[in-house]
């Protein structure tokens, strides 16, 4: 199992934001640091260095960095995109969490519990 599965919508959205912020080519880093409400908070964004801790994929022509320390609490977490009426955003889906806040970007682990902040 990959640590990280980008659906196909949206490794397409993902791509439209490169382009429009003129970042073709950049890879998209996805990460957890401590924080949130839960204690762990989901980050995503463009980088162009490759780090020597990062673990590096590829999935529908996007190219993906997870850090070793990041990546056992990633393991097999979906990224997709959905759009609804109300507009549309990125959702994850994180087999590992074993809580999350009620706004869904934070949560915590059995073996990582994070830092806990008020939300």
């Amino acid at each position: 199992m990959s640590t990280v599965i980008l659906t196909e919508a949206a490794a397409l959205h993902i791509k439209d934001m490169m382009k429009h912020n003129e970042e073709e080519g950049a890879f998209l880093r996805v990460s957890v640091k401590g924080g949130g409400c839960s204690g762990l908070s989901y980050g995503m964004g463009f980088e162009h260095e490759v780090n020597a801790n990062d673990e590096q994929l590829e999935q529908h022509g996007i190219k993906i960095l997870v850090d070793k320390e990041s990546a056992p609490i990633l393991n097999g977490t979906k990224i997709d995109f959905k759009q609804s009426m109300m507009g549309g955003g990125f959702t994850i889906e994180n087999p590992n969490a074993i809580a999350s806040c009620g706004c869904g970007s934070s949560f915590r682990t059995a073996t990582a519990a994070g830092t806990p902040e008020e939300c």
